[in-house]
């Protein structure tokens, strides 16, 4: 964390700042209670020595209890303020890291066992940030200040201590801090491989079974938890070290002031009234201080989650300032036609390039088929045809009939999309309804009867359209899922003025019958398509075939007719 305050709250959470303002107003108001406080305890204690009775107590004791009663108000507010902030804190990162990864759904940065993790528990420490480290920053900024000032009216040399004594906190705090924050970070990115390995184990945990090897991995999963205690461990150590050498530094500070105030006391240089005043006030200076380091430790969690946020926000940031400058709308991809030049893309925060060299050329009603090997970018053309990935060499072009190319990186991405109906190779599925998850790749209200004929034509006559599933398509085969995606982006075309689908081994996991179903469907829609697949049936059905070859080659573009002769 750069500073006392993380500058990334400060500049993407506005109610940081509002807390920030409120909490020193609060603050300044808490240390004149603290002086009214001391002042009024001073009196009474050595009014009961001067006059031998307890009339002096008597007499501030009504205005003693209003003070004290201010403070307990002034402390439940700044504690209600900042889990206001709190809340609205985490609420406006989590739409923010919602939208950057809807800015780049497809780029694999942070898993989504790692984005779960980030936007639950990770920033549930936030509110430790903000309920204890925050307020008690507030206190030490206003407090000490505003004390000293008090003490330094009543005796230099107590003032002076302070002043020296009080410094050598937040230099101790810094230097543990630094060493926290390590073992915090260290600790963070182990939960986070935690949580990744066990979502992992779940997601595959059906074929770990089949081959009876889902004890097997009992044994990493038992390492990897273990680091996590460990990693635990060693930061609640830390904590509490820091916390007991805070806590002598700033007793021996008071200490040096008691022992300098008792013995002018005993030579007859300071009055008791003023000794006490100056007692009291004290330990309320270090206080405030000390417990910012001890709060430290509470915070540190929740500000290594807040930097994974602002990392994923500031990567979705990145794409949405260049889709700012698309501002053209997009041709009708029933007339126009898309070419691919050398085009080649990394994906963020890769080194090494994922396509190389890409040309081709798409017309309208034409189905082309991307071939090759693993790692030779197929999926990341589609990615860059749908406007995930910029390319960084080349360019894809929309030629409309009868005018200019227009560069894709000028079209706006919302009316782009809107025409093309996209089958991934994990398609989403909804936890409901094979009818609802169907039913979301339009606009429009659309009735049981064409989501029925949908599935048919999709090969999914064996599927009930009201069958239940859980999120993520839980009870479906992987054949099953392709069929319910292939069903929803049929319904797009036909509903939505779609002209364009972009499918991703669309017929993976299905039998040889359904497979010819599902190309006689997309036969039979009349629009084009552009197919990444390594399957013979669809290659033979595509009226051309571009085959890739490893990213780290040139990629051959050239193109087969149907059946791959060339």
């Amino acid at each position: 964390m750069a500073g006392p305050v993380h500058p990334g709250l400060l500049r993407r959470a506005r109610a940081t700042r509002r807390y920030l303002v409120a909490g020193a107003a609060v603050g300044c108001a808490t240390a004149i209670l603290v002086i009214g406080q001391a002042w009024l305890l001073s009196r009474q204690v050595s009014g009961v020595f001067y006059t031998g009775g307890f009339d002096p107590v008597l007499r501030w004791l009504p205005l003693l209890v209003v003070v004290i009663g201010g403070r307990a108000v002034l402390a439940w507010f700044n504690t209600w303020l900042a889990q206001r902030a709190a809340a609205e804190v985490k609420s406006q990162l989590r739409r923010d890291i919602m939208a950057a990864r809807l800015a780049q759904p497809v780029n694999p940065r942070a898993s989504a066992s790692t984005l779960v993790t980030l936007i639950t528990q990770g920033l549930d420490n936030l509110d430790g940030y903000f309920s204890k480290y925050l307020p008690q920053l507030l206190l030490a900024c206003t407090v000490p200040l505003i004390v000293g000032v008090a003490i330094l009216t009543e005796d230099l040399l107590s003032a002076v201590i302070i002043a020296v004594t009080i410094p050598l906190i937040p230099i101790f705090m810094a230097l543990i801090g630094w060493a926290t924050e390590k073992y915090v970070q260290r600790r963070w990115r182990v939960q986070t491989r935690l949580a990744h390995h066990f979502a992992d184990l779940v997601a595959g945990l059906p074929t770990l079974q089949v081959f009876g090897r889902a004890k097997a991995q009992l044994k990493g999963l038992e390492l990897t938890e273990k680091r996590h205690r460990r990693e635990t461990m060693g930061t609640l150590r830390v904590a509490f070290l820091s916390a007991m050498s805070l806590e002598l530094l700033s007793t021996l500070s008071v200490a040096i002031v008691a022992v300098t105030i008792g013995l002018r006391v005993v030579e007859g240089n300071m009055d008791l009234t003023s000794s006490l005043f100056i007692l009291i006030l004290a330990p309320e200076a270090y206080l405030p201080v000390r417990q910012v380091g001890v709060h430290f430790h509470d915070s540190a969690n929740g500000v290594a989650a807040a930097e994974e946020a602002f990392a994923e926000i500031e990567a979705g940031d990145a794409v949405t300032a260049g889709n700012v400058r698309r501002t053209r709308p997009a041709p009708d991809l029933g007339t126009a036609a898309i070419r691919f030049e050398e085009v080649g893309a990394t994906w963020p925060g890769s080194e090494h390039p994922a396509l190389r060299g890409l040309s081709f050329d798409w017309s309208p009603g034409e189905v082309v088929a991307i071939a090759g090997a693993s790692g030779g970018g197929k999926s990341t053309a589609l990615a860059v045809l749908l406007g995930f990935v910029t390319p960084d060499r080349g360019r894809v072009t929309v030629t409309p009939a009868g005018a200019e190319p227009v560069d894709l990186t000028e079209i706006d991405l919302e009316s782009w999309r809107r025409q093309i109906a996209w089958v991934g190779q994990h398609p989403g599925m909804l936890d409901g309804t094979l009818a609802d998850t169907i039913a979301l790749g339009t606009t429009t209200e659309v009735s049981d009867e064409v989501l029925r004929t949908a599935l048919d034509a999709a090969g999914g006559r064996d599927l009930a359209l009201h069958r239940q599933v859980g999120e993520g398509g839980t009870g479906l085969s992987s054949g099953e899922r392709r069929r319910v995606a292939l069903a929803r982006a049929l319904v797009r075309l036909e509903h939505d003025a779609g002209r364009l689908l972009v499918l991703d081994e669309p017929t993976a996991g299905m039998d040889a019958d359904t497979e010819a179903r599902v190309i006689d469907t997309l036969r039979a829609s009349g629009v084009g398509a552009i197919v990444v697949t390594h399957r013979p049936a669809l290659l033979a059905a595509a009226d051309r075939v571009i085959r890739l070859t490893a990213a780290t080659e040139d990629a051959d573009a050239g193109a087969e007719p149907a059946g791959g002769q060339r």
